[in-house]
């Protein structure tokens, strides 16, 4: 689509599409297929002058112009994956509604005579009253019954314009309320919803990756150890232990097997399968992320759960103070100065706002956190433990080389390992795989069924012959392989800066494949920052030879490490840290973290690691820079920061404005306005970013 550069500056440009008007529709569309983009950071469309604010990383000004170039309104898949719902629209619809309740206040007061006026107020009153007598009732004193009870008593009186300035009050910090809300939750769905998620597809030619959106109802897929079921469907071979958690709730694995039903969002734990897909449609990904962050919003952090306690305990007294003040002044404005404020809006609003809101945060950054507890264990961690493959170490390894056993051709043994190592989502794993690319070596499979040793490496049969490929302990001690006198030379000349992978062929030793994992760039700096922050104690957990650990344990400065450690071991060390009062993060990536993840005060899981590991994480970063870990941390740590100078603010003024009203310094009205007034401003405030944008 034509356009025009208005405005450069560093890493920035302000451009005008090249048309007259532009829709609230459209607007999304152009933000949504823009930030879809890794390289573009932020996009801020202007549908009134049709102008784009677009901010993009290093380098990558021409990538940005070309996609603008290619931008269409009309591009079906984008169409199709666009949010039905609008955070635009969202505030489009509440602005008219404002603008629709002050104008009719307005005309109504100014044109309607009084005995009409008055009726309009009382009936406008009936549902308020209605609510406050339910909760005197219930004997529940709450907010309800406070509001019913200040219109209430205005109209008793026979002031029926305080009372009608008393509802329009209610009524726009309800709207506000409800769109504050709206547009947190929005924001940080849009955030969540630009990945693509991808499934191994069943074709004539093989298995090929292909993204979920161009599956079809009676496709065949193949669902591999680890990995989240993406649609329903019926398992036509294999068998599998499935946790269907995300259903049940119960997190025992369910056996399933031929023509048994799966379902979307349960984790194969053990074995694979294949399904004819049943059902594609259903919930969109926005809807579904919609409902996982309403879901998340029981997970509250201590503070919110605190904050929301104390607010319903503060009603009580709110009737105590204005009953102690009518009885000692007799003055019924000042009892109902004092009526008109409450805490509860403000504790209750402000503090699920400053969550989502840190949470949306998180999600412009690639971090999905499921929870606001999760953030809150973030900010007051001490221990932090780290898996080193793929997370200390760079998502993308490299063979360094290939070591042939007994003179077998190295080409032949990588085409054997790739084709084995494909259907796993681990970074060596990928290594391989990314190594018969490079060599253009073609791998269609030629084996039987792949069965995943969790923590140890791949079995399988190829033209009769058992296959094994993984670590030193599966391969050699656990499968007994044979060792001849040049694979006994070979392995006491390995060198043990680099991490290996050991295949046998039919009982023998057949190839050794040294991988190059070096230590993140950025990995000890991060390490120093994260201490900076709160961390007193830093872990290294591997499966790898204690020289290899050894190694990248001393250049990247942890305080300990562990070798050849198995899962377990290391949910183990979680729990027994957790045990001595500390609270404990774990950071990994593969299948075999699955467990410490599940056991810290906070998993995060890397998010180009496993499936399972991602679906049982309480977080998910970026693999592409640990900085993201500091970022987290500094974002959970001004959360807590911004949480407690919330609390402060609203006990600090609204207890001035019930000292005001019991002086008679502050009217009703007035009390009311300010009260709601700074409600609506903390509340906005604490939709602001932590953080200054990177």
């Amino acid at each position: 689509m034509n356009c025009k550069i208005l405005h450069e500056s560093n890493r920035r440009m302000r451009v005008r599409m090249a048309q007259k008007r532009m829709s609230v529709k459209e607007a999304d569309l152009l933000q949504y297929y823009l930030e879809g983009f890794d390289f573009i950071r932020k996009a801020v469309v202007y549908e009134r002058t049709c102008d784009v604010a677009i901010y993009y990383k290093d380098n990558t000004r021409d990538a940005v112009i070309n996609k603008l170039k290619k931008f269409d309104y009309n591009n079906p898949k984008l169409l199709e994956s666009m949010p039905s719902t609008s955070g635009r629209q969202i505030t489009r619809d509440f602005q008219e509604k404002m603008v629709g309740m002050l104008m009719f206040t307005g005309v109504r007061n100014m044109f309607f005579p009084n005995i009409i006026n008055n009726i309009y107020t009382i009936v406008k009153a009936a549902p308020y009253i209605y609510k406050g007598l339910k909760c005197l009732f219930k004997l529940k004193f709450e907010v309800d019954l406070l509001d019913a009870l200040s219109i209430g008593i205005s109209i008793a009186q026979g002031n029926f314009s305080t009372a009608g300035s008393l509802m329009l009050l209610l009524g726009v910090g309800n709207e506000l309320e409800d769109w504050t809300h709206k547009k947190s939750v929005d924001d940080l769905a849009r955030s969540m919803s630009l990945n693509v998620d991808k499934v191994w597809l069943v074709t004539d030619d093989g298995e090929v990756s292909v993204p979920i959106s161009q599956i079809q109802s009676g496709d065949i897929i193949r669902v591999h150890t680890g990995n989240v079921v993406p649609v329903d469907g019926e398992m036509v071979s294999g068998e599998a232990m499935l946790n269907q958690a995300s259903l049940t709730g119960e997190s025992v694995p369910v056996e399933k097997r031929t023509g048994s039903r799966v379902y979307a969002g349960t984790v194969v734990e053990e074995g694979e399968c294949l399904l004819k897909v049943t059902v594609t449609t259903g919930q969109s990904r926005y809807d579904k992320i919609v409902s996982m962050i309403e879901e998340s919003e029981k997970l509250k952090s201590n503070t919110e759960n605190m904050a929301n306690r104390l607010a319903d305990r503060l009603v009580p007294y709110s009737l105590l103070a204005t009953g102690l003040t009518y009885l000692f002044t007799r003055n019924v404005t000042r009892a109902l100065s004092v009526l008109m404020v409450d805490f509860s809006c403000a504790l209750k609003l402000s503090m699920p706002l400053a969550v989502l809101s840190a949470m949306r945060e998180a999600g412009n950054s690639k971090i999905t956190v499921k929870g606001g507890k999760f953030m809150e264990a973030i900010a007051n961690a001490d221990t932090i433990v780290f898996d080193k493959t793929g997370t200390l170490t760079y998502a993308c390894p490299k063979v360094q080389r290939i070591i042939g056993i007994d003179g077998d051709d190295e080409n032949q043994l990588l085409k054997i390992a790739a084709c084995l190592e494909e259907h796993y989502p681990h970074s060596i794993a990928n290594a391989v795989v990314k190594e018969a690319k490079d060599r253009k070596i073609r791998h269609k499979e030629m084996h039987s069924e792949v069965q995943y040793v969790v923590a140890h490496g791949i079995a399988s049969k190829i033209e009769g012959d058992k296959v094994v490929i993984g670590s030193y302990h599966f391969v050699i001690e656990d499968e007994k392989a044979q060792l001849s006198e040049d694979a006994k030379k070979k392995l006491s000349e390995l060198d043990h800066r680099y991490s290996h992978l050991f295949m046998a062929i039919a009982g023998r030793l057949a190839a050794i494949i040294e991988i190059a994992d070096p230590l993140r760039a950025e990995a000890k700096d991060v390490l120093k920052k994260l201490k900076a922050l709160g961390i007193k104690k830093t872990v290294m957990m591997t499966g790898d030879n204690i020289y290899t650990a050894e190694a990248i344990a001393k250049e990247v400065g942890v305080d300990k490490f562990y070798a050849e450690v198995l899962p377990e071991d290391k949910a183990s060390y979680v729990e027994k840290e957790k045990a001595k009062g500390r609270t404990v993060i774990m950071i990994g990536d593969g299948i075999n973290d699955s467990p410490a993840l599940s056991a810290a005060d906070c998993g995060i899981a890397i998010s180009e690691g496993a499936a399972i590991a991602r679906e049982i994480a309480d977080v998910c970063i970026s693999a592409d820079d640990l900085n993201d870990l500091v970022r987290l941390k500094e974002l959970s740590n001004k959360l807590t920061r911004r949480v407690h100078s919330n609390f402060r603010f609203i006990m600090g003024f609204n207890g001035s404005l019930i000292g005001l009203g019991i002086l008679g310094i502050l009217a009703p009205g007035t009390s009311s306005l300010l009260h709601n007034l700074s409600t609506v401003g903390i509340s906005l405030s604490s939709m602001t970013n932590l953080l200054p944008e990177n």
